[in-house]
Protein backbone atom coordinates (compact mmCIF):
# COMPACT_ATOMS: atom_id res chain seq x y z
CA UNK A 1 0.00 0.00 0.00
CA UNK A 2 1.06 3.98 -0.71
CA UNK A 3 0.08 6.29 1.23
CA UNK A 4 -0.28 10.02 -0.62
CA UNK A 5 2.75 8.87 -2.58
CA UNK A 6 4.54 7.79 0.18
CA UNK A 7 4.95 4.23 2.60
CA UNK A 8 4.36 3.53 5.68
CA UNK A 9 7.18 5.85 7.08
CA UNK A 10 4.93 8.87 5.54
CA UNK A 11 2.30 7.68 7.02
CA UNK A 12 4.17 7.53 10.52
CA UNK A 13 5.03 11.45 9.78
CA UNK A 14 1.53 11.99 9.10
CA UNK A 15 0.39 10.43 12.23
CA UNK A 16 3.10 12.38 14.21
CA UNK A 17 1.58 16.02 12.61
CA UNK A 18 -1.93 14.81 14.03
CA UNK A 19 -1.62 13.72 17.09
CA UNK A 20 -2.60 16.19 20.26
CA UNK A 21 -0.74 15.38 23.34
CA UNK A 22 -3.54 14.48 25.87
CA UNK A 23 -4.06 17.30 29.06
CA UNK A 24 -3.77 14.32 31.86
CA UNK A 25 -1.30 12.13 30.31
CA UNK A 26 0.75 15.72 29.46
CA UNK A 27 0.45 17.04 32.87
CA UNK A 28 1.57 14.07 34.86
CA UNK A 29 4.67 13.81 32.41
CA UNK A 30 3.84 10.37 30.54
CA UNK A 31 5.88 9.47 28.05
CA UNK A 32 6.25 6.38 25.68
CA UNK A 33 5.62 4.69 22.64
CA UNK A 34 2.08 3.15 22.02
CA UNK A 35 1.93 0.28 18.83
CA UNK A 36 -1.28 -0.08 17.23
CA UNK A 37 -1.61 -2.53 14.80
CA UNK A 38 -4.53 -1.91 11.70
CA UNK A 39 -5.39 -3.15 8.30
CA UNK A 40 -5.70 -1.37 4.79
CA UNK A 41 -8.45 -2.87 2.83
CA UNK A 42 -8.79 -3.23 -0.91
CA UNK A 43 -10.76 -0.02 -0.84
CA UNK A 44 -7.81 2.16 0.66
CA UNK A 45 -9.72 2.56 3.91
CA UNK A 46 -8.11 1.72 7.36
CA UNK A 47 -9.65 -1.05 9.48
CA UNK A 48 -9.39 -3.15 12.33
CA UNK A 49 -7.59 -0.54 14.51
CA UNK A 50 -5.89 -2.26 17.88
CA UNK A 51 -3.12 -1.34 20.27
CA UNK A 52 -0.89 -4.38 20.76
CA UNK A 53 1.74 -2.37 23.16
CA UNK A 54 -0.02 0.18 25.20
CA UNK A 55 1.05 3.13 27.97
CA UNK A 56 -2.06 5.13 29.46
CA UNK A 57 -5.12 4.89 28.45
CA UNK A 58 -5.29 8.38 26.76
CA UNK A 59 -2.04 8.03 24.91
CA UNK A 60 -3.95 4.95 23.34
CA UNK A 61 -6.96 6.07 22.78
CA UNK A 62 -4.84 9.41 20.66
CA UNK A 63 -3.05 7.28 18.90
CA UNK A 64 -6.09 4.91 17.48
CA UNK A 65 -8.01 8.26 16.59
CA UNK A 66 -5.45 9.61 15.20
CA UNK A 67 -5.02 6.66 12.54
CA UNK A 68 -8.81 6.13 12.22
CA UNK A 69 -9.12 9.81 10.93
CA UNK A 70 -6.30 8.82 7.82
CA UNK A 71 -6.91 9.92 4.24
CA UNK A 72 -7.30 6.39 1.88
CA UNK A 73 -4.38 4.81 0.70
CA UNK A 74 -3.87 3.30 -2.32
CA UNK A 75 -4.53 -0.51 -1.65
CA UNK A 76 -2.08 -3.08 -1.82
CA UNK A 77 -2.08 -5.27 -4.79
CA UNK A 78 -1.15 -8.89 -5.36
CA UNK A 79 -0.69 -10.01 -8.95
CA UNK A 80 -2.60 -6.87 -9.62
CA UNK A 81 -5.48 -7.59 -7.27
CA UNK A 82 -6.29 -5.34 -4.51
CA UNK A 83 -6.01 -6.95 -1.11
CA UNK A 84 -5.71 -6.53 2.67
CA UNK A 85 -2.42 -5.44 4.37
CA UNK A 86 -1.88 -5.27 7.72
CA UNK A 87 0.52 -2.96 9.58
CA UNK A 88 1.53 -2.10 12.82
CA UNK A 89 3.56 1.63 13.58
CA UNK A 90 4.86 3.38 16.24
CA UNK A 91 3.54 6.60 17.40
CA UNK A 92 5.95 8.74 19.96
CA UNK A 93 4.28 10.48 22.87
CA UNK A 94 7.74 12.89 24.03
CA UNK A 95 7.09 16.14 26.12
CA UNK A 96 9.34 19.17 24.76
Amino acid sequence: PGFRGGDKNKFARWVQKNVVYPQIPAENGVEGKVYVEFVVEPDGSVSNIRVVRNIDPALDAEAARVIARSPRWEPGKQLGIPVRVKFTIVVNFQLQ
